[in-house]
């Protein structure tokens, strides 16, 4: 499979790429599965709750069973009063789900393969910027003809891409290392250098 090379001022050249990586069916529910499971895993699941038999106090019963009254009681902590314990406390609690790595792999190819079908994927030489400044890249990204919501996967970290983007609520830039599939659901268009394919071909083979 050929994907479009572009450089600012020539005519749009192709880039051989492995068919394995680029070209395979894309599996919708695989990639809801594995988004699904990304997204899990990134909560803390950290809030807690008291049961009645938690709560401080109330050992003692509040009033006699009969003759005063009132409506029986046999502690104050009871989850029907005021200070009380939950009926059903919340307790911490682990979200994550098991994926394999054949099938994490599977939806990063499906996902790259569906962006290169419909030519949201396009590769550079590379990306260098003279110094971490948004508006560098912002014109950078403009002679590519690239949109407001990119996301730019570079060979490794690059500081001055990194803090170039900051400012752009749209615009990321990834090292093929961190990349994640949430990240190419919330992403328009994938602007990856060359040497990123390459590493992709390799890491997802």
């Amino acid at each position: 499979m050929n994907l479009k090379l572009i450089s600012k001022g020539a005519q749009a050249q192709d880039v051989q790429v492995s068919d394995a990586t680029f070209a395979r069916e894309y599996n919708e529910s695989l990639v809801h599965q594995i988004i699904v499971a990304y997204m899990a895993a990134g909560r803390a699941g950290t809030k807690a709750q008291k049961t009645k038999a938690e709560v401080r106090g109330g050992g003692i019963k509040p009033w006699r069973q009969k003759g005063t009254g009132q409506a029986r009681a046999g502690s104050i902590r009871s989850p029907i009063w005021v200070g009380g314990g939950r009926a059903f406390a919340a307790k911490p609690r682990d979200f994550s789900q098991k994926v394999n790595r054949k099938m994490y792999r599977a939806a990063l190819q499906a996902m790259l393969s569906q962006l290169a079908r419909t030519d949201r994927l396009q590769v550079v030489n590379g990306i260098e910027l003279e110094a971490p400044k948004t508006k560098l890249l912002v014109q950078k990204l403009k002679d590519l003809n690239q949109g407001d919501n990119v996301l730019v996967l570079v060979e490794a970290f690059d500081e001055k891409l990194e803090l170039a983007s900051r400012n752009l609520p749209y615009v990321d830039v990834l090292p093929v290392s961190a990349l994640d599939p949430l990240s190419l659901a919330r992403h328009d268009q994938v602007l990856a250098t060359v040497g990123a394919v390459r590493l992709l071909e390799e890491r997802l083979a």
